[in-house]
C-alpha cells in the first residue's frame, strides 16, 4: 500500500476512502445470535439483522476526522463548563456560588465521599477518559501506527459509553431548580449553559465510534486480517463481532473472552438483581433526604418526597421523581426477572419481543440516577445554617440499586432467550413428528 505523507492524510479523509469500507464478511447478531452475511460496506451505510433489527455493523461517513473533531470539542466544551459557575442561589441574604468541582468538593467536607465519588466518576472520569481515549485510538488510526494496548483502549472506550451521565445530571439540575425557584432566588451561571451541548457532542462523540470497523482498523495496523470464514470450528466474539478459532483465547481481533454465550451469564445477572431487589427496600424505607432550618426539621424517604412535592404544588417535579425513583427501578427489576425466567425456563412473549424489552431496560436504568443529583444539588445549594440539606442513609442504597441494575442488564446475554425458544421449538417439533 503506497504511504501518504503526514501533510496529505487530513484532506485525504474529507472524500471516499476505499480503506474506510468494511468487506463482506460474516458475522452474529449480539442480541440474537443469527448469523448473517454482511455485504461491503463504505462510508455513511450499516446493517441491521434481520431477524431481531439490532444495529449490527456500521461504518461512520466521515469515519477518521469526524471522532476525532466531536471529541475535541467536547473537551474544550468540559474544560470550561469545569472552571465556570454552575449555579447560584441566594436564600436569606446568603448567596451559594456553585461550580462543579465545589460540589464535589462540598460533598468529600460533609463526609458524604461515596457520593462525591459516584459524582466525579460518572459526570466528569468516566467522561475525561472516553474522549482521552477516543483521540488516542483514532491518532493511531490516522497515523497508521499500531499504538501500546490499542485494543485494550478500545475495549475500554466502548464499555465507559454505558457509564456517561453528563445528560443526566443536566436534567436533574432542571428538575432541581422547580424546587430551588420556589425557596430562593436561582441564577444559571455560563457553566449550566455549557452543559446541553457538551451532553450532545458526548452521544455524538459516542455514536460515532463503531467498534466493528475500529477493530477490523486496529487488526489490520498489526499486521492481521480479522475477517475469517464463518464455520462451526470457529465461535464469533460478541464484542468485535468477527469469527475467531474456538481455541483462540482471548479473541484475537479484541482482546475480550471468546465463548459461544457469556458464561454464568443468567447466575450473575440474577445475582446482581437479587442483591438490587434487598437493596431497594432500604432505599425507599429509610430518609433519603433531611432539610432542616431554624424553625423545622423535615426527614423525607423518596415516597415521602414524591407526596410532599404534590401536595405542595411542585406537581411537575413530582411526577419526573417518582419516574426515575419509583417507577423504572421497580419496572427495570420486573423487566430483568422477567428476561432471566424466560432465559432460563420459557420465554413469556415472543424471542424478538423479549429483545426489544431488554433493550429498553438496558437504556433506560441510568436514569434513575436523577434523584441521587437532584439531591446533591440542593445539599450543595442549602448547606448553611438557615437553610441545610443533607443525604439520608437511603442515598446510598438507591445509588447501589442503580449500579446493581444497570449491571444485571450488562451481564445478561439475551441470546439464551432465543436458543430457549429454540430449543422449546425443536422440542415441540419432535413431539410432533412421533406423535405422527
Amino acid at each position: 500500500m503506497k504511504r501518504i505523507p503526514a501533510y496529505h492524510r487530513w484532506w485525504r479523509y474529507k472524500s471516499y476512502l476505499p480503506d474506510a469500507t468494511l468487506p463482506a464478511h460474516t458475522v452474529e447478531c449480539p442480541d440474537c445470535g443469527c448469523r448473517m452475511d454482511i455485504p461491503h460496506l463504505r462510508q455513511g451505510q450499516e446493517a441491521h439483522c434481520p431477524v431481531c433489527n439490532h444495529e449490527i455493523v456500521e461504518v461512520e461517513n466521515n469515519p477518521y476526522i469526524a471522532p476525532i473533531a466531536y471529541a475535541l470539542t467536547t473537551l474544550i466544551l468540559m474544560a470550561f463548563a469545569y472552571n465556570m459557575v454552575y449555579i447560584r442561589v441566594d436564600l436569606f441574604g446568603v448567596t451559594s456560588i456553585l461550580s462543579l468541582p465545589q460540589m464535589m468538593r462540598l460533598l468529600i467536607s460533609l463526609d458524604y465521599g461515596f457520593l462525591a465519588e459516584v459524582m466525579f466518576i460518572l459526570t466528569f472520569g468516566a467522561p475525561l477518559l472516553f474522549l482521552l481515549l477516543c483521540l488516542y485510538v483514532y491518532t493511531a488510526l490516522i497515523r497508521e501506527k499500531a499504538y501500546p494496548a490499542l485494543r485494550f483502549a478500545t475495549r475500554v472506550l466502548v464499555r465507559l459509553r454505558h457509564w456517561i451521565m453528563v445528560d443526566v445530571f443536566f436534567i436533574s439540575t432542571l428538575v432541581a431548580y422547580i424546587k430551588l425557584s420556589s425557596v430562593a432566588t436561582v441564577e444559571f451561571g455560563s457553566a449550566f449553559y455549557l452543559m446541553f451541548p457538551l451532553s450532545v457532542m458526548l452521544i455524538r462523540t459516542s455514536v460515532s465510534i463503531p467498534q466493528h470497523w475500529v477493530y477490523y482498523k486496529i487488526h489490520r495496523l498489526t499486521g492481521g486480517h480479522a475477517v475469517q470464514t464463518a464455520s462451526e470450528d470457529k465461535i464469533c466474539c460478541s464484542r468485535c463481532l468477527y469469527f475467531r478459532d474456538k481455541d483462540e483465547q482471548p479473541c484475537g481481533v479484541c482482546g475480550a473472552d471468546l465463548y459461544h454465550r457469556r458464561p454464568k451469564s443468567l447466575s450473575i445477572s440474577l445475582a446482581f438483581l437479587v442483591a438490587a431487589f434487598i437493596l431497594y427496600f432500604p432505599a425507599n424505607i429509610l430518609p433519603i433526604m433531611i432539610s432542616s432550618n431554624p424553625t423545622a426539621l423535615e426527614i423525607n424517604t423518596i415516597f415521602n418526597g414524591i407526596v410532599y412535592m404534590w401536595d405542595d404544588g411542585d406537581r411537575l417535579i413530582a411526577v419526573i421523581i417518582f419516574s426515575a425513583s419509583i417507577m423504572v427501578p421497580v419496572l427495570k427489576i420486573i423487566a430483568m426477572a422477567v428476561l432471566i425466567y424466560s432465559a432460563y425456563f420459557k420465554p413469556v412473549m415472543s424471542a424478538d419481543k423479549m429483545s426489544v424489552l431488554y433493550r429498553i431496560t438496558e437504556s433506560i436504568g441510568r436514569w434513575s440516577m436523577i434523584d441521587i443529583f437532584v439531591i446533591i444539588i440542593l445539599m450543595s445549594s442549602f448547606h448553611t445554617n438557615m437553610a441545610r440539606v443533607v443525604p439520608g442513609s437511603a442515598a446510598i442504597y438507591f445509588c447501589l440499586v442503580v449500579i446493581l441494575t444497570m449491571l444485571s442488564a450488562y451481564y445478561f446475554d439475551p441470546r439464551l432467550i432465543w436458543d430457549k425458544q429454540q430449543q422449546l421449538s425443536d422440542g415441540l417439533d419432535s413431539d410432533q413428528t412421533l406423535t405422527q
